[in-house]
């Protein structure tokens, strides 16, 4: 019995042979069934390849069946030895269970490529989600958080270039994507570190409060920038206004935005809400330059608060200061100064300005070293229709001499540069809404990204097509198909449009 166990048992064991040396080693076959077929870097096609498919799924089963190849056999023959890339990766994408992400499965992709003699990209530019950026770079000890960001801006083969090559891109992405640090900017953001405005909570518009925002002037140098004045961080470098002065900008914002002219006053034309809130933040932050230390950051006049008058406006030094502190602070003169001098222009216009039908102004004005002397003061209570004409000239001077020199302001953030020197900036926005729709992801697999670049393609071709601005595309109504659409009338009062769906045109329309 125990004889034929042994002899069962010899049955089974693995053929053997002897070596060299005189030792037994197993024979190279031992796995059961046919070998593996050899590995060849190219085939040769079985069938001509008439077929395109569109997805990456369908594209990479179609091609291994062209030339023949199994998933393990084109394992084998595109990933080396010391490549630690998982045969099970690429079993999922082949039954379109994932896709590639990362460098590593981008470098595969690229040998299978190159092993069926298909153009560079051509299975990159089939998979569901273009936009998605790769992962697996090599960034040193830069932060998972930074990663992210950066990633998204790096070239598909970055990790192969040299180490000086790939720290010029790293710096280049982080100074002009991730910050923005272009010169004006770095101006911008130290400006907006520097408070000094002056508010007016108590100004309402149109029978209602003016929000905090409207109200409380941007205080930095960029004026397009309003700033919530909630956070007590701010609140320490903005001032209210003076209640004299708070009651002349009152006045002010009356005069210009009332329905009807009181009696005995003349206006030429109203404010609207957006209007009033900008001439509120322009003239703050004139203020707030004039009472600004000397001594510290904001180099402004040192006015005392209690001499800040609305007649201030009328005399030449003021205006001549706060215009050359604006060029000193910036560089240069920009359109933003010749809208103040327009504004100046308007208050003091004959028969219509506000400033004008006030001589009760000057009242309230105090002498100040080297922006206003007394007999200056004492001319404008004698004569001050006499005042406001010569301080109506002065400005029209200025203005003049200001359009003569000052700069067409744009922030060279390279990215966009493309865009705004091209012949025709319309044409190279047109690209971008074409890029949206060539990236397009799948929105079965991604609905999210999906809706999010619809969104993107829409705000740039309705910008394009209605030339609307970025306030207008903000407060752009939408009617839902089926739903019935707002008056006319409660258009106009609201002053925004509305998109509705045209059955007639079977198409939206505005």
């Amino acid at each position: 019995m125990h004889a034929k166990k042994a002899a069962s048992a010899s049955s089974t064991r693995k053929p053997q042979r002897a070596a060299a040396d005189g030792a037994l080693v197993r024979s190279a076959s031992t796995r059961p069934g046919p070998a593996p077929k050899p590995i060849s870097p190219f085939l040769e096609p079985l069938f001509e390849g008439t077929e395109d498919p569109a997805s990456f799924q369908d594209a990479l089963v179609y091609h291994m069946r062209r030339f023949g190849d199994t998933y393990w056999q084109l394992y084998r023959a595109v990933v080396h030895l010391n490549e630690t890339f998982d045969n099970k990766t690429l079993l999922s994408w082949i039954q379109g269970e994932r896709v590639p992400r990362s460098v590593a499965s981008f470098d595969i992709l690229r040998s299978i490529e190159r092993r069926y003699r298909l153009s560079q990209g051509y299975f990159k530019e089939k998979l569901p989600h273009q936009a998605r950026s790769l992962y697996g770079h090599e960034l040193g000890d830069i932060s998972p958080a930074e990663r992210r960001r950066i990633s998204l801006h790096l070239p598909d083969d970055f990790s192969s270039l040299p180490f000086t090559k790939r720290e010029e891109i790293l710096v280049w992405v982080r100074r002009v994507i991730i910050s923005g640090s272009t010169e004006y900017r770095r101006y911008q953001a130290a400006a907006s570190k520097q408070r000094y405005a002056i508010r007016f909570p108590g100004v309402t518009y149109g029978g209602s409060s003016l929000s905090p925002r409207s109200l409380a002037p941007a205080v930095g140098a960029n004026h397009n920038d309003a700033t919530e004045f909630n956070d007590p961080d701010l609140l320490s470098g903005v001032v209210d206004a003076p209640p004299r002065l708070a009651m002349e900008m009152a006045d002010l914002v009356r005069f210009k935005t009332s329905t009807l002219t009181a009696i005995g006053f003349q206006r030429n034309g109203v404010w609207g809400e957006e209007t009033a809130s900008q001439k509120i933040e322009h003239l703050g932050l004139m203020f707030g330059a004039l009472v600004a230390s000397p001594n510290g950051a904001i180099k402004g006049f040192g006015v005392p608060l209690s001499h800040l008058s609305f007649g201030l406006l009328i005399f030449p030094g003021v205006w001549d200061w706060y215009l050359q502190w604006r060029e000193q602070r910036r560089g240069f003169y920009t359109k933003c100064e010749e809208d103040m001098l327009m504004v100046a222009q308007a208050l003091s216009r004959a028969e219509v300005g506000w400033i004008r039908q006030h001589p009760e102004l000057p009242k309230n004005v105090r002498p100040i070293s080297g922006l206003i002397e007394q007999e200056e003061i004492d001319f404008a209570a004698r004569d001050w229709h006499g005042a406001c004409d010569a301080f109506h000239r002065h400005a029209a001077n200025r203005s003049k001499e200001i359009q003569r020199v000052m700069r067409v302001h744009r922030d060279p953030f390279e990215p966009i540069m493309c865009v705004l020197e091209a012949e025709s900036p319309l044409a190279e926005y047109r690209k971008i809404t074409d890029e949206i729709l060539k990236r397009m992801p799948d929105e079965n697999r991604y609905p999210r990204p999906v809706a999010e670049a619809v969104r993107s393609f829409l705000l740039l071709r309705l910008g394009l097509h209605l030339g609307l601005r970025q306030k207008n595309l903000r407060q752009l109504r939408v009617c839902p198909r089926g739903h019935y659409p707002t008056s006319e009338r409660r258009l106009e009062d609201m002053e925004c449009g509305e998109l509705r769906w045209s059955d007639r045109d079977h198409g939206g329309r505005s």
